[in-house]
C-alpha cells in the first residue's frame, strides 16, 4: 500500500488493483485534491480513519444523453414541483449530505475537515453545490466537483422531500455542459438513471 508525504505526489492509477485503493495518508489540500480529481481519484474514509484515496474499476459514469427521466419525474418537471439553484449554499447542502443516514455504515465519511475542504474548492470555483427548494425550504441537493475538460464528479447527494434529490441532479444534467458526469461506484439509484460501469482505463482517457 502506497503511503502518501507531504509530497503532493500520487502513485499511478493503472497500477492499483480492482478495488481501487491508490494510497492512504496525506492530506486534503486545495492542490492535492485537484491533483486526485485530475487523475481521477477521490477521498473516502470515514471519521477516525487514515484518509484513503480511491480510483475503482470498473468506474461509474453518466453519459448525459444516455439520461433516463421517468414518466413520473417527467410530470413533476412539468408541474415545476421545485425549484433549483446553483450554489446558492454551499456548506449547508454539504452538512445535509452529511447527516443522511446509509445503509450499513454507522457513521458518515463527510467529515469536518472534508467539510472545510470542499467549501473552500467551492470559494475556488471548483466545487458546485445543487440546491432544490420547495417554497422557501432546502428539501434535497447534490455536490460535487468540476474537473475540468467537461466532467463532474458527483460526491454525495440528500433528500428531505421525495424525489427532491433526483429532480435536482436531472435539472443539472440536462442544463448543464458536462460531457460526462463521474457517479464513482454502483448505485441502483442512479443505475435506473442511465449511469453505467466503464473500464477505468477509458475514464483515465477521458480525463
Amino acid at each position: 500500500m502506497h503511503i502518501l508525504d507531504s509530497n503532493n505526489i500520487f502513485p499511478n492509477v493503472e497500477d492499483t488493483p480492482e478495488h481501487g485503493v491508490v494510497a492512504i495518508g496525506g492530506d486534503l489540500s486545495k492542490d492535492r485534491l485537484v491533483l486526485a480529481y485530475k487523475s481521477g481519484i477521490f477521498p473516502w474514509f470515514e471519521e477516525g480513519e487514515p484518509i484513503m484515496w480511491w480510483s475503482p474499476d470498473p468506474r461509474f459514469v453518466l453519459f448525459p444523453e444516455d439520461l433516463k427521466v421517468s414518466k413520473s419525474m417527467r410530470q413533476l418537471f412539468r408541474k415545476e414541483k421545485f425549484n433549483v439553484t446553483i450554489n446558492k449554499c454551499f456548506e449547508e447542502v454539504v452538512t445535509n449530505c452529511q447527516k443522511v443516514k446509509r445503509k450499513d455504515q454507522d457513521s458518515t465519511w463527510i467529515t469536518g475537515d472534508m467539510l472545510k475542504a470542499y467549501t473552500k474548492l467551492n470559494e475556488l470555483g471548483i466545487a458546485i453545490s445543487v440546491e432544490v427548494w420547495q417554497e422557501e425550504n432546502l428539501v434535497g441537493g447534490l455536490y460535487g466537483v468540476d474537473v475540468g475538460n467537461g466532467i463532474f464528479c458527483g460526491e454525495s447527494m440528500f433528500s428531505k422531500v421525495s424525489n427532491a434529490s433526483k429532480y435536482g441532479f436531472i435539472h443539472f444534467v440536462q442544463n448543464s455542459n458536462y460531457k460526462l458526469i463521474d457517479c464513482q461506484v454502483h448505485t441502483n439509484h442512479l443505475e435506473s438513471l442511465g449511469a453505467v460501469e466503464i473500464d477505468r482505463s477509458i475514464f483515465l482517457s477521458m480525463l
